[in-house]
This record gives C-alpha cells, structure tokens and sequence, in this order.
C-alpha cells in the first residue's frame, strides 16, 4: 500500500507503478535511492516471471534546490532478450551465472543520468539477475543477485532486479473500514472483538528494485544539505497493437504515469477523483493537492470508526483547522525548531510531496522503526529506511500526535500515541540486509506457502 495498486488506472498497469521508495544516507558518506516496482509478485509466478518493462522509462529524481522540480534524474531503460524462441521455458537448466544459456529470457539495462539539461550515459548492458524460482533452477541465487551489483565510474553502485518486499502493511484490515487489528476492540461495528496483532499483507511476496548508491557530495549543492526524492515511471504517448507481429508497436514522447515520493500519499489523502491526475504530475504542482494533505479526510473519519477515542482531532477536522504538521512532514520539509533546536529537513516553502532526506545526519547504528516519532532523526520522514515503520507513523500523525509540535496547547488523544498497524506483529517485512542493495534476497518459488 505504500503505493501498490494506489490509483485506479496505475492498478491496471503493474510494470509501471511505483510502490516503495527509500532513500537514507549510507556508509562511505553516500545516499542510498531504492525504487520498487511490480506490486505483491507472488514468487511461485511462473512460467512468466516477472520482470521490468521493456517499453517504460524509469527515473529516480533529486531535487537539490528546493523548487519541486529535479535537477538530477538517474533513468533506466531495460531490454529482454529471449536466448531461444522456440522453447516456452524461462530456463532450460539450472543457471549458474549471468551468462549461463540454460537462462532463456535475460534482462539487461542502461543507466543514464541528467542534469542541467544534459544526459549522459553511466553503464549499458547491465545484468539483472533472474527470479528467484527454486533449488533446481537457481541453487546459488545469492551469487547470481552479488553479481548483479556493479560499481560504475563516479564512485556510483547500482543494481536492479528482484528483492524481497520489506514495506510491512495489513491491508486487509486498512481497507476494511479502517479496523486496525490492534484497536478492533475500539471500532464502532466491532466492539466484541479483541484486539490482535497485525497481519503482514506483503509477507512471502516480492517486488523488483532499481537501487543506486551515489556520494552526497554529487547529489547536494552548497547551502542545501536536504534533497528532495521521488520516483516515476512514464511511457511513450502512443501504443498500438501489431497483430502481423502480436505485440505493441510504441512511438512519441514519454509522459508520466506513475509517481511516488512519501509513502501513502496517493492512497490516503488524495481524493479518488484525482489519483489519476495526481500521478501525471511533478511535484511542483502539488499545490493543487494541497487541502487534501492539510485537512485529510481520515482525520475526520477516526471519530467516526473510533467513537470517543479521537475527539480532539475530530474537533480540528470540524474545525477546518489547517494541519500545518502535515503540511511539514509531507509537503515542505520540518524547520528548524519544531521537533527541537537541531532537527530540520526543511527545503523551503514549495509544496511539493518528495521524501526529504537531510545528507548532514549520520546512520543510526541501532534504528527505531518509529523514525523521528521514535527519537531516531535519521528515519522517516528524513528520508525512508527500508524498517521504518511508515504505515504506524503517518496514522499517529494524522491522528493528531504531530500537531502538538506546530500549537503547544493541543491535547492530543490518548490513542492517538498508541494506534498501529503493527503492534507485536511477527516480524516488520522482511528483515533488510545490512549491505547494498539492503532489500532482503527474494523469496524463493518453489519453498512459496501461502497462508492457509
């Protein structure tokens, strides 16, 4: 949910919506950027496996001056070639490598950046590794997903392919009117029950990831230590279907069709009418959108599916109270001051929805998956880790526990401070690994066990 299946025509079109993205300061004083796409890949998806596509351009963009707009773009273009036509498996035998013929439909990638109206090329032909199918077919997968990571010129990492989804959500219970298992003993059609864990709806599923690891020093300019991250994919504006060839012949220019900068935004406090709209869009025109994030209409929902458990924040929605704490959080960055006399990931004051991440705070050595919520500056929503816990976040924020930051004499709600989607939960996704590209190796086709 973070952004899988968030707007009705993206949801028809999986190899192009966006659905996490990450972005944190790493070891060696570099970012890392991960951008995750093809939502809730089962991992037993054979005999086509999934796989980026051929015919969408995908960007990673960085805003380094604070205008909404990317002064630097990474683009990915992928390219499948099919070993041997006449055969319909996706590999013949087990693949050993990269190279290996018995793998039969092999992805590779270029890698362009652009800035100041320039593109310039930084890798071509790059590897992906394949999908994770099973002990036959892919018995080191560990050594094919290693040599899929490249260092290229610049002192630049990049790597794309299949990972394992880490983005923990329960979607089942978001959905269903809001019952967040941990309060089910609060909502107002369900009061009998008792409240549970959550349920990890992304659990045994994948996702693929474009992930790239660059120096701050060539992401930052002089006086602006906070970028501004979000990614998109686009395809050419014209398809037509060949049938001599049986398949798409594409032409013209490239436009936008999915974008996705903090978690949720699209899904939560964009109006359905505009889901659409709103990913055709950069951010620079987020201003339009604007009164959705500044008086969201969960706020005044909680009450409702709540009854007497968000009075206060009920009271700021009936109000029209603008929620300037979102506004910060989401679509300006935090000043300095707010959360303390340190803390800022402030970009000025276009309203425009990307994650904001401030270069000059340093990794956590032991993360709280609250974030900033959770005293840990260098977690959402300063930037995004692969283990924040974003979906409890923005509901504690939106519940009103943030707005005590911007006017001192609110009382937040009591539960506003304990409402989760996780709370106790086995396990937050699937656990990142500790080394570039930090998402968890894919789960595996063959072992896949669906919940029964």
């Amino acid at each position: 949910m973070s952004s899988h299946r968030e707007a009705p025509e993206i949801s028809k079109d999986p190899v192009a919506d966006s659905t996490d993205l990450y972005a944190f300061v790493s070891a060696g004083n570099t970012v890392t950027l991960i951008a995750n796409y093809i939502p809730l890949q089962l991992p037993a998806g054979g005999p086509n496996f999934y796989e980026f596509g051929d015919d969408v351009l995908y960007e990673i963009h960085v805003d380094n001056n604070g205008d909404g707009r990317a002064d630097i773009s990474y683009g990915f273009r992928f390219r499948t070639t099919v070993v041997n036509p006449g055969i319909f498996l996706y590999n013949t035998g087990p693949i050993s490598s990269l190279t290996d013929p018995n793998w039969n439909r092999v992805q590779t990638y270029d890698l362009t950046v652009t800035s100041g109206g320039h593109t310039r090329t930084l890798g071509s032909n790059l590897p992906c590794p394949p999908c994770n199918i099973g002990p036959l077919s892919t018995p080191n997968y560990a050594s094919l997903a290693s040599a899929a990571v490249k260092n290229l010129a610049g002192g630049i990492t990049v790597f794309a392919g299949q990972r394992a989804d880490a983005f923990y959500v329960d979607l089942g219970a978001i959905f269903d009117l809001g019952d967040l298992r941990p309060f089910e003993n609060l909502h107002a059609p369900l009061s009998s029950l008792k409240a549970v864990n959550g349920v990890n709806a992304t659990d045994n599923l994948n996702v693929h990831s474009i992930a790239i690891q660059v120096p701050i020093s060539a992401l930052t300019v002089t006086g602006h230590p906070t970028i501004g991250v979000w990614t998109t994919a686009s395809r050419q504006k014209a398809r037509i279907y060949d049938a001599d060839l049986g398949t798409y012949i594409n032409a013209g220019p490239f436009v936008q069709v999915s974008r996705l900068g903090n978690p949720l935004v699209n899904e939560v406090l964009i109006p359905m009418g505009q889901k659409d709209l709103w990913n055709s869009l950069p951010p620079a025109g987020d201003q339009w959108f604007a009164s959705s994030v500044t008086n969201p209409a969960l706020a005044g929902l909680l009450n409702t599916l709540y009854p007497g458990s968000f009075t206060n924040v009920a009271g700021l929605a009936t109000a029209g109270t603008k929620r300037t704490d979102l506004q910060a959080i989401l679509l300006t960055g935090i000043p300095a001051g707010v959360i303390n006399k340190t803390f800022t990931n402030y970009t000025g004051s276009v309203l425009a929805d990307m994650l904001r991440l401030n270069t000059t705070i340093p990794p956590t050595a032991k993360p709280n998956m609250l974030g900033l919520l959770g005293g840990d500056p260098a977690g959402f929503p300063n930037g995004r880790r692969p283990g924040d816990d974003v979906v409890t976040i923005e509901l504690r924020a939106l519940a009103g526990l943030t707005y005590k930051y911007v006017d001192p004499t609110y009382s937040v709600d009591q539960a506003a401070s304990a409402i989760s989607d996780f709370n106790g939960a086995p396990a937050l996704g699937s656990p990142p690994t500790g080394t570039f590209p930090y998402l968890g190796m894919p789960y595996c086709g063959y072992n896949y066990a669906p919940a029964s």
